[in-house]
This record gives structure tokens, sequence and C-alpha cells, in this order.
């Protein structure tokens, strides 16, 4: 079975490069999007559907990077969402606490790491990514990938500082049938909800490779 997956270079929360391209063993491939969309939401709260959609309409999109996170804490109201995890909480939480924030709440969007987005209809979206690369928080560090049946081999473009190299696995498309709680009743569709995070190694200096182990039929996705 193939799993899905985007690679993400990230500096704290800032992420600095991130690509997800379908590739087959012998194969090379390298990406640059204009950006990283990172959706908080739950099974549980009745105003992330809208949210939830618009994100649909974004991971369509071959220029964005778009993962999403259910959390855990609004499964005390009656439904245990079915995606949630600890750890997706404990990343928004993480946020939170990088923004100057004392709370969560879903739904929330943060782009490239470093800020968060208004949901809605989430139409200024490529605005704001356009803003932020001006400013010089887009992804900018260039990475490429190398997979044979074994390893895949990640090669970092320059740059600087230090930043982990986080493989982010997730399910593409996944409907689910509300039966308690605030959305009880509705069938609800939810795209690239993230399984597991998983730090695969670290980059210290310009042009880095970085060959990881235990990725046999890992298939990634932009």
């Amino acid at each position: 079975m193939r799993r899905l997956a985007f690679v993400l270079l990230a500096m704290g929360a800032f992420v600095l490069a991130v690509f997800g391209l379908q590739c087959r063993a012998g194969e090379t491939v390298s990406s640059k999007p204009v950006g990283v969309v990172e959706l908080f939401t739950s099974q549980g709260c009745s105003s992330c559907p809208k949210a939830d959609a618009a994100f649909a309409r974004l991971a369509d999109r071959r220029d964005i990077v778009a993962i999403s996170y259910h959390v855990d804490y609004w499964n005390y109201l009656g439904w245990q969402d079915t995606l949630s995890a600890r750890e997706n909480t404990e990343r928004q939480y993480g946020y939170s606490k990088s923004f100057g924030a004392s709370n969560v709440f879903t739904p929330q969007v943060v782009l490239n790491g470093v800020r968060t987005a208004k949901t809605g209809g989430l139409s200024h979206v490529m605005t704001d990514l356009d803003a932020l690369a001006r400013g010089g928080q887009a992804v900018s560090v260039p990475v490429s990938a190398r997979l044979t049946p074994e390893t895949m081999t990640i090669a970092i473009g320059a740059g600087s500082g230090k930043a982990n190299v986080v493989v982010a696995y997730f399910k593409r498309s996944t409907t689910v049938a509300i039966e308690s709680g605030e959305n009880t009743g509705r069938t609800l569709h939810y795209r690239n909800a993230v399984t597991k995070l998983e730090t695969v190694g670290g980059m210290g200096r310009q042009g880095d490779d970085l060959e990881t182990a235990g990725l046999r039929g890992l298939q990634t996705r932009l």
C-alpha cells in the first residue's frame, strides 16, 4: 500500500521549504510551492464545516501545500473525532505559544508556520501568501528528493541556520457520517488529514543531503 506524505523543512514553526510530488523509484523530483496552509479543525466543531469545504478547494491546487490537523479537545462534546490526535492539539498549542496567544480555537488557519489567517471562505489566502513572500517569509529553500525501493534521499539547497526535516503523512480524502455532537446528522468530507508527523533528520549547513531509511512504498504528492 502506498502512503501519502509531504516533506517539510522547518526551523521551529517557520516552514522553510516543502515538497510533495508523485515519485517512483529511481526518479528525482523537486518542488517549490508558493506556500503552506495548515488547518486546525474538528468533526465536533459546528463552525468548522465551512472552513473544511474551503480548505478542500485549496487542497486541489498544485501550487499550495495544504494539510489539516484534527484536534481532540472538542471530543467531550459528544462526538469522538475519528481523525483527531493529541499530537495535533499539541502542535496547535505550539503555534499559539509562538504567536504569543493564550488560547486555541477551531477552525484556525496557519500560513507558512508564521501567522494566523482569517478562515471564512479563505479567498484571501493567495493574497496573504504573496504578502508573506514580499516580507521574506515564503518557503525559500530549494529541496528535491530521489526515491529508491529502500530509501529517500533528500537534497537541501542553499539556506542558513539549522532546521528539521519532517515527513507529514496524511489521508488524501475521508468522508465521515457524524452521529452525535454539534454536527449530528451531517456527512462531512475532509482532505489531507495528517495521521503522523515524523522528524527524519536535520539540516545544519548549505547543500546537505539527507538519506532516510524505512520509507518503502512512500508516495508523495503536491
